[in-house]
């Protein structure tokens, strides 16, 4: 790799501010239909949770094979003319990306199969489109600098643009398209899918314009992409399994959490307004633990961070498992408290995984970012996968039953409780194995590898 050498300005604020649009460009639809498509189609359409799990398991297998397939896109082509390896990918999926947020949310006259065979349409078409951009975006941060310090930058900035759409976006959810007495309005989840998905777009533009690519990948002529150096690369990655592990955990709560909280609020207790307190109420709690994050990192190192307030985390979500809370305040105020880990860990994994990338180069000689991300994005995915899947058949084990207006039995309301708090247990185990027990870069070791790869980039720059 080597600097471009176009006068481009030096990293900066503007950097960081684009990465945030280009992180709440993706939340935007993507943290929606995490978030409430299950709800609409179990509620709205009134599919059964079964069927939606079987959906969840097939979309995932088959991103199995098409996450890989286009995350090496900007590693084998190069599109446009303007020298930059991901921002045009990124433009070229924006708007079918908007469009499938639509289409998820969209209360179609059909019934049996044709209405079964929308949603899925609708939903690999998300799947897709998602991967489109999250694989450009994510590994564009090792070519915006080399500097780790500018790295972990950019990947605090990233946990802001989808803290403020969780908080702030998915905060409006719960007023907007619920009525009075907790039933949901179909008609209101389509207004507010057209309004993100304009907002994607949007979002998506001002990354394109604020964020710059400089770091241009040199070829030697006639060199070619092999793939099979890539995943015999990721397989020999100690750092990047640790993350993978992680990440699959991470991703039990940021996809079933957000899932389970219209049903447990709904039906354990009667009070989807909270749902909206329990989201906006992370703006302060992230204002306080933004500032401090990166003094703990300094001082501590990114892997100790993440163990200490995975711990903390683990220990309040057991609070919520082991003793069933009735009071909906207290429930919320240790729910926000649970988040701590939660939160850490993605401000600083991004960082992590740019780490991990580095480490690839550092022991191979070889790097590949989008493909290598691909690998590691494929753990979100099955993350995200076990969750969808585990939620909607869990739902339908302990007795929920779909559609409008069904008083739930009080069997089914105590499956719901455990059903929806078992994940955050289980997500900080996952953390504290992946980052406490497999990866295996501490500060000592990360300093020492970025001091030697800084003088091989200076080789190869010369």
């Amino acid at each position: 790799m080597k600097a471009n050498t176009k006068a481009v300005r030096p990293f900066g604020v503007k950097d960081q501010i684009g990465y945030v649009f280009g992180d709440m460009a993706g939340s935007f639809v993507n943290l929606f239909v995490d978030a409430y498509f299950l709800t609409f189609c179990t509620y709205a359409l009134g599919i059964d949770p079964g069927w939606m799990a079987t959906l969840f398991l097939v979309a995932r297998l088959w991103d199995a094979v098409n996450d890989p397939i286009i995350g090496s896109f900007p590693d084998r082509w190069r599109l446009g003319k303007s020298g930059d390896k991901f921002t045009p990918w990124i433009k070229l999926f924006m708007i079918p990306l908007a469009l499938s947020g639509v289409l998820c949310f969209f209360k179609v006259p059909f019934e049996g199969v044709a209405l079964h065979a929308w949603v899925a349409f609708a939903y690999l078409l998300f799947g897709m489109s998602y991967t489109g951009t999250s694989m450009p975006f994510g590994a564009m941060a090792n070519v915006v600098s080399t500097d780790p310090i500018d790295r972990s930058k950019l990947s605090r900035a990233r946990s802001i643009g989808g803290g403020l759409v969780g908080a702030v976006a998915l905060g409006m959810v719960p007023v907007f398209c619920f009525d009075k007495n907790q039933n949901i309005l179909p008609e209101r989840f389509t207004i507010l899918a057209v309004v993100f998905g304009i907002l994607c777009i949007l979002s998506y533009i001002l990354l394109c314009a604020m964020t710059k690519e400089r770091v241009r990948e040199v070829r030697k002529e006639g060199e070619k992409f092999e793939y099979g150096k890539v995943i015999r690369a990721a397989l020999k990655n100690r750092p990047l399994l640790g993350v993978m592990f992680a990440t699959i955990g991470s991703m039990l709560t940021v996809t079933g959490s957000s899932q389970t909280y219209s049903y447990i609020y709904k039906e354990v207790y009667h009070n989807t307004n909270m749902i909206t307190v329990s989201t906006v109420a992370a703006i302060p709690f992230m204002i306080v633990v933004f500032p401090l994050i990166p003094k703990l990192v300094r001082k501590y190192g990114k892997r100790n961070v993440i163990l200490i307030t995975s711990a903390i985390g683990l220990l309040f979500s057991a609070v919520k498992l082991f003793f069933y809370i009735e009071n909906v305040v207290l429930y919320t105020v240790l729910n926000i408290c649970s988040m701590i880990g939660q939160t850490a860990f993605t401000m600083l994994i991004w960082a992590l995984v740019s780490d991990c990338l580095d480490y690839s180069e550092w022991k191979t000689g070889v790097r590949s970012d989008g493909s290598m991300y691909s690998l590691y994005t494929f753990s979100r995915k099955i993350g995200s996968t076990i969750a969808s899947t585990g939620i909607a058949a869990s739902l339908g084990l302990v007795g929920y039953v779909s559609g409008l207006n069904v008083v739930q039995t009080p069997e089914a309301v105590t499956g719901i409780y455990y059903v929806c708090n078992a994940i955050p247990f289980i997500c900080y185990a996952f953390q504290l194995i992946g980052i406490g027990l497999i990866f295996n870069l501490d500060k000592k070791k990360t300093d020492e590898m970025y001091a030697e790869m800084n003088k091989i980039r200076a080789a190869k720059a010369e």
